[in-house]
């Protein structure tokens, strides 16, 4: 409590000394007991880490200095670009892709990344997407010789718009020198996350307006094939569920989407705490104080880190996303729906979790004939295909030995909610799995509930792994 006086004291010296506007005291202030609470969604081996950092006071001049032109937490920042390569087109896209990149001391992979950008999608989905690559390097000769390669290899999406090439002059950044030495990181590595944060906060005030979505992606990346089609199908599925950050790589900086909207906050949330921490825990705050607490995770992985060096000292970096598959087209899109269940709940294992992209499982108790999990979807749905696994590598027992899975329409109200009334059986469970292909081929009516039922007692306790569900087009509205 001290600590957190302590701090509203420098906040009142703060907003006497500045223009900033009250929204970004506040803000501020939210940052730092977020850090100073024990919130689930921090990492156990982060949270030392985290409090060491909320020790530090923020630089209030040095803020002055970036925020000077701020009057709106959600306006963009007044930077004036270089065009390096193409222009915008005047007509928004569904998804802008954004890549900052900077001369490395051992390879460069940025090209092989742009090309599986463009050689992974279709020449309809080409249409939906622009590619901004912000060259972040102060070095301009390195820029201009990168920008001519681009432009020989990639001259022909730059004329279609589908390729920016831009530049931050140095002149907008803030200062580089003097920074926090927080988690007692070497001087030269503060000056790199630190500016990594400015170059991507940057690229995400540039993009603001070029698309419904933004994906982030790095500079050492290749992509599934046709992951526009997975991702828009993953978007369609979470139409009217509140989210900040959707997530299709479990790695870095990669495949983080947001809705364009929100980048402008982004922005100005990366260079606010620039000096802080690096931009992947910044990111884990600005979902949080967006009321996402925890992460939404898709897989397969849409994006696989390539490269060996990374644009730190050129230091090796080998890491590879084991969720990654190649092809993206069998994600499974989940549609909205409730999930109700008369099975013993142990502890927090909730029948949502299950249903969850979120790499998490439903438990139960013993298991009695006729216990069942349903779910209930919004509205009713087409499905291809459906998938459960019951179990885990560790408890390996814990799984459905006997049961059967079902679909459902004609709903009716009950006293414990919505149910259907007409049930068929599409198979029985083998080993505590199954799955069932052409389901849309085998049922007439459109689906309104999938129940899985419980054939035999058993005293094993029953692990939901995952239930995945692959929807078609023409479900109705």
């Amino acid at each position: 409590m001290r600590l957190v006086l302590k701090y509203l004291d420098k906040m009142r010296y703060f907003r006497k000394r500045s223009t900033i506007p009250f929204l970004v005291a506040l803000i501020t202030f939210l940052l730092f007991i977020n850090l100073y609470i024990e919130d689930g969604y921090v990492l156990e081996e982060d949270k030392h880490q985290l409090r060491e950092t909320s020790m530090h006071p923020l630089n209030s001049e040095r803020y002055v200095h970036t925020f000077k032109d701020i009057t709106n937490f959600s306006g963009t920042i007044n930077v004036t670009y270089r065009y390096l390569a193409g222009t915008p087109l005047p007509r928004k896209k569904y998804l802008t892709i954004g890549l900052s990149s900077v001369k490395r001391k051992r390879g460069n992979y940025l090209l092989e990344t742009i090309k599986s950008i463009f050689d992974q999608s279709s020449y309809e989905e080409l249409k939906e997407i622009v590619v901004v690559v912000h060259l972040a390097d102060f070095d301009l000769a390195w820029c201009e010789s990168l920008v001519q390669e681009i432009s020989r290899k990639f001259g022909h999406h730059i004329i279609a718009g589908r390729l920016l090439v831009i530049h931050a002059p140095d002149k907008y950044y803030p200062s580089l020198d003097g920074l926090k030495r927080n988690y007692n990181d070497p001087e030269d590595r503060v000056r790199f996350r630190s500016k990594q944060n400015v170059d991507y906060a940057f690229l995400l005030n540039f993009c603001t307006n070029l698309s419904d979505f933004y994906m982030m992606l790095e500079d050492d990346v290749r992509c599934s094939r046709n992951f526009l089609t997975a991702l828009k199908k993953v978007v369609a599925s979470r139409e009217g569920l509140y989210w900040v950050m959707l997530e299709f790589s479990k790695l870095g900086y990669i495949g983080k989407l947001y809705h364009s909207r929100d980048l402008p906050r982004l922005a100005h949330f990366l260079l606010m705490f620039y000096q802080e921490m690096p931009c992947d825990w910044l990111l884990i705050h600005f979902r949080g104080l967006l009321a996402q607490k925890d992460a939404i995770r898709f897989k397969p992985s849409l994006f696989q880190h390539m490269g060996y060096y990374s644009s730190y000292k050129g230091a090796e970096n080998k890491l590879k996303d084991d969720d990654f598959e190649e092809d993206s087209l069998d994600i499974p899109d989940n549609p909205p729906a409730s999930l109700y269940t008369n099975i013993n709940v142990f502890e927090s294992y909730d029948a949502a979790k299950a249903y969850s992209s979120v790499d998490e499982y439903f438990w139960g108790k013993a298991l009695s004939t006729g216990d069942f999990y349903v779910i209930v979807f919004n509205k009713a749905t087409k499905i291809s295909k459906i998938k459960i696994i019951t179990g885990t590598d560790d408890r390996q027992n814990d799984i459905l030995h006997h049961g059967a899975l079902e679909v459902g329409e004609k709903l009716v109200g009950t006293k414990k909610g919505r149910q259907c009334s007409s049930y068929i059986t599409l198979g029985e469970f083998k080993k505590g799995n199954i799955e069932v292909h052409d389901v849309d081929h085998k049922i007439a009516f459109d689906i309104e509930c999938v129940r899985i039922v419980v054939t035999a007692s058993q005293k094993e306790w029953l692990i939901i792994r995952s239930i995945s569900l692959w929807t078609t087009q023409g479900a109705s509205q």
